[in-house]
C-alpha cells in the first residue's frame, strides 16, 4: 500500500510498471528512486533501455495510489496532485491532416491551457519529430515556464542539447529541485532496465541496436 506524504515528496522501491509484469507473468525489473523536493526530472540514455516503461510506471502507480489501490512496487511515497498530463509522442497522422509537430504542439497547447499550479506532467520523447536543435528549443521553453509554475516534470528525452543546459544550469545537478537519471549500460552494452543518478547522455547508443539488427 502506498504512503501520502507531503505535496512535494516521491520515493519508491522495487516499483515496477504493472501492465507489463501482468503481461509477461514474470519477474520484471524494478526501479528505486528518492525525488523528494525534485521539480523537474530528466532521464536520458540507451535506447530500449527502460526508460518510457520507467516514465510509466510512476504514472501508473500515482493514479492507482489517489484511486486508493495498491501499487507495484514494495514501497510507494508521493504527495496528491489535482491534474495528471501526460505527452507521449504518437503515430504519424495518416489522414496528412498535420504533421507529427504540429499535432505534438497542439496537444501541448491543450495541455498548457488547463494545467496548473501542482500538477504532474509525464513527457515521452516529445518534440523529436523535429531536429534536435529545434526540438531542444521547444522543450526548453517550455518546460522551463511550467516548471516555473510549479509544475512538476518528468522527462524522457533523447534531446541532448536540452538536458545538457538544464544540467548547466542546474550546477552539474546540484541545485536541489533538479534531477537527473540515465538508463544504465553495461561496458559490454547490455541493458538491464535499472535508471540510476547520472549526468545526461550524450547518446543513445542507436548504432549499438543497428549492428545488432544487421547481425540477425
Amino acid at each position: 500500500f502506498p504512503e501520502v506524504g507531503a505535496q512535494d515528496s516521491l520515493s519508491f522501491g522495487e516499483l515496477k510498471e504493472m501492465v507489463m509484469s501482468m503481461e509477461q507473468k514474470g519477474k520484471t525489473v524494478g526501479n528505486d528512486g528518492k525525488l523528494d523536493g525534485k521539480g523537474l526530472v530528466i532521464i536520458t540514455g540507451a535506447n530500449q533501455g527502460g526508460k518510457s516503461t520507467f516514465l510509466r510506471s510512476i504514472g501508473i502507480a500515482q493514479v492507482m495510489m489517489q484511486c486508493g489501490l495498491m501499487v507495484a512496487a514494495k514501497r510507494y511515497k508521493s504527495g496528491l496532485y489535482p491534474n495528471f498530463f501526460t505527452h507521449f509522442t504518437r503515430r504519424e497522422d495518416s489522414a496528412m491532416n498535420s504533421g507529427r509537430l504540429d499535432e505534438e504542439l497542439r496537444r501541448m497547447h491543450q495541455i498548457v491551457s488547463n494545467v496548473g499550479e501542482r500538477s504532474l506532467l509525464l513527457l515521452n520523447e516529445s518534440f523529436a519529430t523535429t531536429t534536435e536543435k529545434e526540438g531542444s528549443a521547444i522543450a526548453y521553453d517550455i518546460v522551463k515556464a511550467l516548471k516555473e509554475e510549479g509544475v512538476r516534470i518528468l522527462t524522457v528525452t533523447h534531446l541532448t542539447s536540452f538536458a545538457q543546459r538544464i544540467y548547466d544550469e542546474s550546477s552539474g545537478g546540484k541545485d536541489g529541485d533538479v534531477a537527473f537519471f540515465s538508463a544504465e549500460r553495461l561496458e559490454d552494452g547490455s541493458r538491464i532496465f535499472k535508471m540510476i543518478p547520472h549526468a545526461p547522455e550524450q547518446t543513445s547508443f542507436a548504432l549499438e541496436l543497428y549492428a545488432e539488427i544487421m547481425e540477425k
